[in-house]
C-alpha cells in the first residue's frame, strides 16, 4: 500500500512545540518582505532565512551542541523537520551552506529585529511591565585557550617551537599576564576575566540583560567585551535605549556589584529609581531608599534574573560561545535570548 503522510503527524497534538511554532510562524510572516530581499534567487540554492531563524531556535531548545549536529538530525529528526517546514522528501541543509547562510543574517540585523518583534508581541499581550526592571550580567567563556593569550608586543619570530603544533606545551610559571599587556592570538577581542576573588580567570566576553519584572522577560541583550566596568556602562545604555523606546521605567534592581556612586548617580539622573542591594559598607544606596515597601519586591524580583542566564547557559548552549569576536557572539546570544522569551511567552 502506499501513504501519505506529513511529519507533523507524528508530533502529538498536546506537545508544547506546537504553540512555539504556531507563535514563532506569526512573527516570521510579519518579516516576509525583510527575508524577501535577503534570499537570492540566482546561483547555489541556499536556506531561506526564516528556516535559519527557526533553526537556531532548535538549536537552542534542545541543547543542540553545533550546527553540523543540527544539519545530521535533519536526516531522521521528524519533529526538527515539521518545525522548519520540511517535508520527508526534501533534502537536509549542508552544514557548510547553513553557517556560510547564517552570516546574512549576521549582515543583515534581522536577530536584532526577531528579538524586538517577539518583545513587542509580549508587551502587546500584556506581559511585560513596562515601569519595573532588573539588570545583570554575567560571564561567558571565549572560543579561544589560555594558550594563545600571548605578549601583545611578540612576533612570530619570537616565539618558541612548539613540541605538539596541535596542543603545545606552555609555561606560565610566574609569568604576569593582564589584558593591557597580552592578548589571545584565536580571539583578540576575548578577555582575561573573573567571576570574583578566588575564581580562575578565564578568556571571555560579558553578557547583559535588561529583564521586566511582571514575568522575567528580556527586553534588551547584549554582549560586548569583559571590561571592569562593562555591566554597569551596558545597563545605563540599555536603560536609556529602552526608555527611547516609548517604557516609563521608574525602578532597575540589580545585585551588589552595582552599588557604586558613579552608576547610582547615573541611573538617577535618568530619572529612575536604583533598588540595588545595598553594600555593608560604602555603598551609594541608603535607608531613602531601602525603608520603601517597593524596594523589597524589586529585590524577590531581580532573582529571576538569574534564570534567565541559568537558562542559556545548560539549555540554550551559551555557557560558552561558538564563535569568535564580539559581534558574532553578541548574535549567537541575541537569538538565544530570543529563543528564552518564545517559551516564556508561548507559556
Amino acid at each position: 500500500s502506499f501513504t501519505i503522510c506529513d511529519p507533523g503527524d507524528y508530533i502529538p497534538s498536546d506537545h508544547p512545540i506546537r504553540d512555539v511554532k504556531k507563535f514563532v510562524d506569526g512573527i516570521l510572516k510579519d518579516m516576509s518582505a525583510q527575508f524577501d530581499a535577503m534570499y537570492s534567487d540566482i546561483g547555489r540554492k541556499s536556506v531561506p532565512p526564516e528556516a535559519l531563524l527557526k533553526s537556531c531556535i532548535l538549536i537552542a531548545l534542545y541543547s543542540v551542541r553545533s550546527e553540523r549536529q543540527f544539519c545530521e538530525q535533519l536526516n531522521y529528526n521528524m519533529l526538527f523537520r515539521w518545525f522548519i517546514d520540511m517535508n520527508f522528501g526534501d533534502t537536509p541543509f549542508d552544514a557548510s551552506v547553513f553557517a556560510k547562510n547564517k552570516k546574512r543574517l549576521l549582515e543583515s540585523g534581522v536577530a536584532n529585529e526577531f528579538f524586538a518583534k517577539v518583545r513587542d508581541a509580549g508587551t502587546v499581550a500584556g506581559l511585560m511591565s513596562s515601569d519595573h526592571f532588573t539588570v545583570d550580567g554575567t560571564l561567558i567563556e571565549a572560543w579561544a585557550s589560555l594558550k594563545s593569550f600571548r605578549p601583545k608586543d611578540e612576533s612570530d619570530d619570537d616565539r618558541d617551537k612548539p613540541d605538539d603544533p596541535g596542543n603545545p606545551t606552555v609555561n606560565f610559571h610566574k609569568e604576569k599576564r593582564s589584558n593591557q599587556t597580552h592578548r589571545s592570538t584565536t580571539d583578540p577581542d576575548a578577555l582575561l576575566a573573573r567571576k570574583g576573588k578566588g575564581k580562575e580567570a578565564k578568556l571571555s566576553y560579558a553578557a547583559h540583560a535588561l529583564m521586566e519584572n511582571r514575568n522575567g522577560l528580556i527586553v534588551d541583550f547584549r554582549v560586548s567585551q569583559a571590561t571592569g566596568t562593562a555591566e554597569r556602562d551596558e545597563a545605563i545604555d540599555m536603560i536609556r535605549d529602552h526608555k527611547k523606546r516609548g517604557a516609563r521605567v521608574k525602578t532597575v534592581g540589580a545585585d551588589k556589584g552595582y552599588d557604586v556612586r558613579s552608576f547610582v548617580d547615573d541611573v538617577r539622573g535618568e530619572g529612575v529609581t536604583p533598588h540595588i542591594a545595598a553594600k555593608k559598607s560604602r555603598g551609594a544606596i541608603d535607608d531613602r531608599t531601602t525603608r520603601h515597601a517597593a524596594y523589597a519586591i524589586s529585590q524577590r524580583c531581580r532573582k529571576r534574573v538569574e534564570e534567565i542566564f541559568g537558562w542559556m547557559k545548560s539549555i540554550g548552549g551559551f555557557r560558552r560561545t561558538r564563535y569568535r569576536g564580539t559581534e558574532r557572539t553578541d548574535f549567537m546570544g541575541l537569538l538565544v535570548a530570543t529563543t528564552y522569551n518564545v517559551i516564556r511567552i508561548t507559556k
